[in-house]
């Protein structure tokens, strides 16, 4: 295995360390001894982005997807085929990246609320999105087409 470490040498190297100040190059933090153990350097302040707006950004995020999680209830076409059910589909995957981009934002910000509002926002994308393509693909009762076809009525 490795030998113990010299835990007085260690600690009178952060001593003086701390001993002679803040650094006069740039204002970062005292260098950290190496470690013999390798692993993964441990991770210094908070989240990434955190700065001044990251709780308003991610905020935002979230009520971008709540905005359109709503509004696609409202959707003024018919999506029983072809090309509105292309575009349809098509706003049912927004719906589902703005879900995912803003609960990601969220878990990174640790922000509850808005994580669990960003996770109902992707739950409703995927339970849209299910209902539309299931029944196309043969998963369900009720068997709908991807192309509208023509009926010609026979006189």
């Amino acid at each position: 295995m490795s030998e113990p470490r010299d835990w007085d040498k260690e600690l009178a190297a952060i001593d003086k360390v701390i001993a002679r100040g803040p650094a006069t190059g740039g204002g970062g933090a005292a260098p950290v001894p190496a470690e013999r153990g390798g692993g993964a350097p441990a991770r210094i302040g908070g989240p990434a982005g955190s700065g001044r707006f990251g709780a308003l950004t991610t905020w935002l995020r979230v009520l971008l997807g709540l905005v359109l999680a709503v509004a696609i209830t409202q959707w003024p076409y018919k999506t029983a085929c072809g090309v509105n059910l292309a575009m349809y589909l098509g706003a049912i995957a927004t719906v589902v990246v703005a879900g995912l981009w803003s609960a990601v934002s969220s878990w990174q910000r640790r922000l509850g609320l808005a994580h669990l509002l960003s996770l109902g926002v992707l739950g409703w994308g995927l339970v849209l999105g299910a209902r539309e393509i299931l029944p196309r693909t043969g998963y369900a009762r009720e068997v709908r087409t991807w192309t509208c076809t023509t009926e010609v009525e026979a006189r």
